[in-house]
């Protein structure tokens, strides 16, 4: 028979997502609704080695579901890649009557939950992060917002590149993984769509495209380049070079973590948060969550990590044809 979980904490790490805040707050009112006490945890796995925890009441989190990054804040912390930190963890949790802890975050969020079920506290992983990349589940909290304000920012550079004829490579985000570039690249009706996981560095094949499209008559081009290829401005010069055409970087950045989530965000982040809590109520550890096939489901956080994504190629051989 498991131990009743009385008393639960919750944290933010890593990258801020928008709809973080909508998992907190439901994080809070499910475990409170459900007879927990909820600990909030600010800084990530850095405020709890600090002791940064305070009592969450339903009121704390009111006005919170429509804001973006973390009320909780997040921070990065290199001490709890550590044994000695990961075991101090556990102390500051066991100190604070801290039972079960929902972590909200991106794969490395996890791999220091995991480390804290192995020091017996219950831990649940949250998915919170721009980058959709974590393999066990098809949607993670933030994508929705940061591949919306990116369309929309590329619209704008369209407009620009269209009346001047230019040439634009528009860099987004997203680590390691292609998704907001992919989304965005065919969304916005972009020539050319670098990813990490297909690219091949052949920039002569850019070039090549680039001019065919002018012989057909086409006065700009839009590049979308993912973060994990990155090198926007060189690229930019070196295309300038080789076509004669002006070409422009613009490199979104941070713009694409921040502003108010979106419906879907708030949702999923909502519905997830209360998953996250309702496990922890039936004295579930070491555990992620996911969304698969409709559902909201969980999954073992070492099975979780062995997974592996890929991008679609069905979707990125659309995203070719659709370019022509």
């Amino acid at each position: 028979m498991a131990k009743e979980i009385k008393t639960i904490g919750v944290l933010t790490s890593g990258g801020d997502a928008p709809g973080m805040n909508a998992a907190i707050r439901a994080v809070t009112r499910k475990a409170i609704s459900s007879g927990m006490k909820v600990m909030g945890i600010k800084k990530g796995y850095q405020g709890l080695l600090n002791e940064e925890i305070h009592e969450m009441s339903p009121r704390d989190v009111s006005d919170t579901i429509q804001r973006g990054g973390t009320v909780l804040r997040t921070a990065r912390c290199e001490d709890f890649k550590t044994e000695e930190g990961q075991a101090r963890g556990a102390e500051v949790c066991k100190k604070y009557g801290i039972q079960g802890l929902v972590v909200i975050g991106g794969d490395g969020s996890y791999r220091g939950a995991q480390k804290l079920a192995a020091h017996g506290i219950n831990t649940i992983g949250v998915p919170g992060t721009i980058d959709l990349d974590i393999a066990c589940t098809e949607y993670t909290i933030g994508f929705d917002t940061a591949v919306n304000t990116a369309m929309q920012a590329i619209d704008k550079v369209r407009d620009t590149s269209s009346s001047h004829e230019r040439c634009s490579i528009i860099e987004v985000m997203g680590r390691n993984a292609g998704y907001i570039a992919l989304w965005c690249g065919v969304a916005n009706g972009a020539e050319d769509i670098l990813l990490p996981e297909k690219y091949e560095y052949n920039e002569q094949e850019i070039i090549n495209n680039i001019i065919a499209n002018r012989k057909k008559g086409k006065t700009h081009h839009i590049i979308i380049n993912a973060e994990g290829i990155g090198h926007s401005t060189s690229m930019a010069r070196r295309i300038e070079a080789a076509t004669g055409m002006e070409t422009r970087a613009t490199i979104l950045g941070y713009m694409q973590r921040g502003g108010s989530p979106t419906c879907k965000d708030r949702f999923y982040a909502s519905m997830m948060g209360a998953y996250a809590a309702d496990l922890l109520k039936e004295g579930k550890t070491n555990r992620v969550v996911g969304y698969r096939h409709g559902q909201f489901v969980d999954f073992d956080i070492d099975e979780a990590l062995s997974m592996q994504k890929d991008i679609s190629e069905y979707q990125y051989q659309v995203s070719k044809a659709l370019s022509i």
